[in-house]
């Protein structure tokens, strides 16, 4: 068994392994004409179920035959310009490359003496972002696991940084259509349930600053404490960037930290054409960016940044065996003072190998690209008597619905709208994503794709259609 194990005597077969796996991959990339075979659960849980783990089959080129049946051939491709759904990026190679690298050599970045120059890669790259995000020169931050780890330091900063000790008290603001993260974070800290106080967004799914003001100077009359707002750039539902200038200026009148969560929206850090959408995120106490939505990385890679390094201490703890004090004053970097986590993979690595690569331009042309695309969508979906659209695009996402001609009972549209999205994942020739305006089902395409192009658009709204008419019209001969 000692012959699976990755070390200076099985380094040749760990080339033949990874290069095999490789192989096998690239070809899946090549040849894949669908981002989605249409496989079900129930046709694909019995091949998983019928594995036996306590009978290994002892060769990685059977282990690869087999994955090819249970996993490679059905996958999702994001890389596939028909992929519309969720936040989901087509990965660069660079980043790729790193990933590779980084679980070979398997840093964890919670200390010094498990990381090394892994430990000031990440810190040059935290430096990196809070500079184009324009925090300061007391700025710090961390890599995370993800946008809802990141909003969770966050709000857990704000927590200890509020000026009382009754929990009950503490009142968190956001949009009515924030991430939910930010509900959960809030009952993860310990406050109540009304600790998050939800703000009406004007009809391009902004917050309304007007009813931010009102619920700030309510909060204050009522002797509660504002505890942080949470302003969004980039919406998961519509990609909505709230107005941060006027949300500064209100935080700054009520004494109130304020968080951005640019998880989607931190594409625009490096985009050539769209940067002063984010005008305002400077003035932050913290913000979340996501890396791997917008900056084309593999899945995980994000973090957490704040104004004043200082902050970071509320998520510090010191393990005689791990991160004594004594390490403080000797100036050795250990990040785990700075982390939720313990052990940390060295995603960093993947952002680092982008950046000495592409550089951030290189990134920054590709997030424009999907921006103008998706302008490009909202002109076809704004022309087509079939759709109706709901805002215009601040980023990349597009949320609309299919309306029949001859059909006016919403919940009837509704219903064919949702055929629709189940019956095109089933075909696998496209995947698109739903979510609900008020009480009405809408789809939603999330363009990250570059390879995208406005005919797939075209293609994939016809499709919608074929799928919708269809059920109408089974509808209607069910009726009669």
């Amino acid at each position: 068994m000692r012959s699976h194990l990755l070390n200076d005597t099985t380094a040749e077969q760990y080339r033949r392994s990874v290069t095999d796996g490789v192989e096998r991959v690239a070809a899946k990339l090549a040849t894949t004409e669908r981002p989605f075979t249409g496989v079900t659960v129930d046709a694909l849980a019995p091949a998983i179920d019928a594995i036996d783990l306590d009978q290994p089959l002892h060769d990685t080129a059977a282990v690869l035959d087999e994955l090819e049946d249970v996993y490679l051939r059905d996958a999702i491709y994001f890389h596939h310009p028909r992929y519309l759904a969720h936040l989901n990026c087509p990965v660069v190679i660079p980043a790729v490359l790193g990933e590779a690298v980084l679980s070979a050599v398997n840093s964890s970045l919670d200390t010094w003496d498990q990381s090394a120059g892994g430990t000031l890669i990440e810190r040059k790259l935290i430096d990196w972002t809070t500079e184009r995000i324009g925090l300061g020169p007391a700025a710090d931050g961390v890599f995370t696991s993800g946008g809802t780890q990141s909003n969770l330091q966050a709000l857990l900063l704000a927590r200890e940084e509020a000026k009382t000790n009754t929990l009950a008290k503490l009142r968190i603001f956001s949009s009515e259509v924030s991430h939910f993260s930010v509900k959960k974070s809030a009952k993860l800290l310990g406050l109540g349930q009304d600790a998050v106080v939800s703000i009406p967004v004007d009809h391009d799914k902004r917050m309304q600053t007007v009813a931010l003001a009102r619920e700030l100077e309510r909060c204050a009359q009522d002797g509660l404490v504002p505890m942080a707002v949470v302003a969004t750039a980039g919406t998961t539902d519509f990609g909505s960037i709230d107005p941060l200038p006027e949300i500064a200026e209100l935080c700054e009148q009520f004494g109130t930290w304020m968080h951005v969560d640019a998880a989607y929206g931190c594409g625009l850090l490096a985009s050539l054409k769209h940067r002063d959408r984010l005008n305002g995120i400077e003035r932050a106490d913290s913000v979340t960016v996501d890396y791997h939505k917008s900056f084309f990385q593999p899945v995980s890679s994000s973090a957490v940044l704040v104004r004043d390094a200082a902050t970071l201490r509320h998520a510090t703890y010191h393990a005689e065996y791990l991160n004594p004090r004594r390490m403080v004053e000797e100036r050795i970097p250990n990040q785990v003072d700075k982390s939720l986590q313990t052990t940390r993979r060295f995603d960093a690595l993947k952002l680092w190998m982008t950046l000495r690569t592409m550089g951030a331009d290189g990134i920054g042309q590709l997030f424009d690209e999907v921006c103008e695309l998706a302008r490009e969508g909202w002109k076809l979906l704004a022309g087509d008597p079939r759709f109706d659209v709901v805002v215009e695009p601040s980023l990349s996402t597009l949320v609309f619905r299919y309306i029949p001609a001859s059909v006016t009972d919403p919940a009837e549209i509704d219903r064919a709208n949702l055929y629709a999205r189940k019956a095109l994942f089933a075909s696998g020739d496209a995947i698109v994503a739903g979510t609900k305006v008020g009480a009405r089902h809408y789809l939603k395409f999330t363009l990250l794709n570059p390879e995208t192009r406005a005919s797939d658009i075209a293609a994939v709204l016809d499709l919608i259609a074929g799928h919708a008419e269809q059920y109408l019209g089974e509808s209607l001969d069910r009726a009669s």
